[in-house]
């Protein structure tokens, strides 16, 4: 068993889908998010999409940090990890403007006072700002803020967003085809859109990366930070603390700055894309829960993904792993390891999505292919080995 699942938490999330195997798939089954007819307006050339997530666990790294050094601006950034795994969710259907976004606050009020709220929606309306700048509009709804002790031991970050949008302007996977090339766009960096660097880890994973990497004196300190109901041997069994420096060639930050990275959002690069080349894009893939094995939910069925072009992994996942002795399997399914959107288009319009993502300061390149097969399945090549899923 795996030390993901030994913490109680699944990568590929069987029990999630198994529970909702029933549910009507939507208008699109292999897109990226669910779409429905317009039951808004009841116009059949729009759709209606809605969709919900969060930060994650990482929100509790986001309180030991704070805990450990003070700064409440660092919840700011747990704020955008919310927002952008809705944002950039949508945006992998084609869907990058006119937005609504209602957040979801859960919190144990005797260990998250009131200024750790204030910088979590101060920080909702200053990513909304920003986008705002790039044409991406997104309306901040509100929402709703609860004090939970009894259900949640620090506090739970989330959201919904909900758009209506052309049904002729999805992106719904149905195009991928076998000849395609993948061009994948790096999470980390420093996009010209960000104010400092990224380290490309994103917001899933983050149990994981707590447990494996923090010191053990951690749980004794903030029990309320973790299940106590664990077995002890999976609980911060690192060597590091939040504020151990790390040198990254000539950077130099720490372990929490790495950890708490918000989430890059790809959405000015997208929307760009979409705009000015929207036919040359058969699909979108955010390589969010299940990191480099997502694409296998989304892709037709008779097709093989090569992925033999990946990016380095940049130095957060190489920490991880060194900490938790992981396999590549186990790395490739859980985290993204730097490669965080996968573009599926023709090989002729490859340089020119490229190009457009250099713009912005985002690194990009052709990380695979699309051939055709009798059953799906991915072969992902890494640095040390070739694992076929």
């Amino acid at each position: 068993m795996s030390l993901y699942t030994k913490r109680g938490v699944s990568a590929q999330k069987e029990e999630v889908h198994a529970a909702t195997r029933h549910l009507d798939q939507g208008l699109y089954p292999k897109a990226f998010c669910k779409i429905y007819k317009d039951v808004l307006c009841g116009d059949d050339k729009w759709v209606n999409v809605m969709h919900a997530d969060g930060a994650g666990t990482k929100s509790i790294l986001a309180y030991l940090y704070w805990k450990e050094t003070g700064d409440v601006s660092i919840w700011k950034g747990i704020a955008q990890d919310a927002i952008v795994m809705n944002l950039d969710d949508l945006v992998c259907v084609g869907i990058y403007d006119n937005l609504l976004f209602s957040s979801t606050i859960d919190r144990n009020k005797n260990v998250i006072p009131a200024e750790v709220l204030e910088a979590v929606i101060n920080g909702s309306q200053e990513f909304f700002d920003t986008m705002n700048g790039f044409g991406i509009n997104i309306t901040f709804m509100g929402g709703e803020t609860a004090d939970v002790g009894d259900v949640v031991r620090t506090m739970a970050v989330n959201g919904t967003m909900t758009a209506r949008w052309p049904k002729a302007k999805l992106i719904t996977n149905e195009n991928i085809q076998a000849g395609d090339v993948i061009v994948g766009l790096a999470g980390f960096g420093q996009a010209n859109y960000e104010t400092s660097y990224n380290s490309g880890l994103a917001s899933n994973g983050l149990t994981s990366a707590r447990h494996d990497l923090l010191h053990k004196t951690y749980g004794a300190r903030f029990p309320e930070s973790y299940d106590t109901s664990l077995e002890e041997s999976v609980v911060y069994i690192g060597p590091h603390k939040i504020t151990d420096e790390i040198k990254d060639g000539e950077r130099t930050t720490t372990i929490g700055q790495l950890l708490l990275s918000p989430t890059r959002t790809f959405a000015p690069v997208m929307k760009e894309l979409l705009e000015n080349h929207f036919d040359a894009i058969h699909g979108l893939v955010h390589c969010s829960g299940g990191g480099q094995t997502k694409c296998l939910k989304y892709v037709p069925e008779n097709v093989r993904i090569i992925k033999d072009n990946l990016f380095e992994p940049p130095i957060i996942f190489k920490l991880i792993r060194e900490a938790s002795k992981s396999d590549d399997r186990e790395m490739y399914q859980v985290f993204n390891m730097g490669t965080r959107l996968e573009i599926y288009t023709n090989e002729k319009y490859a340089d020119v999505i490229i190009s457009v993502a250099n713009r912005f300061g985002v690194d990009a390149k052709v990380i695979g292919r699309v051939e055709a097969s009798e059953k799906k399945e991915l072969i992902l090549k890494t640095p040390s080995n070739e694992l076929v899923y």
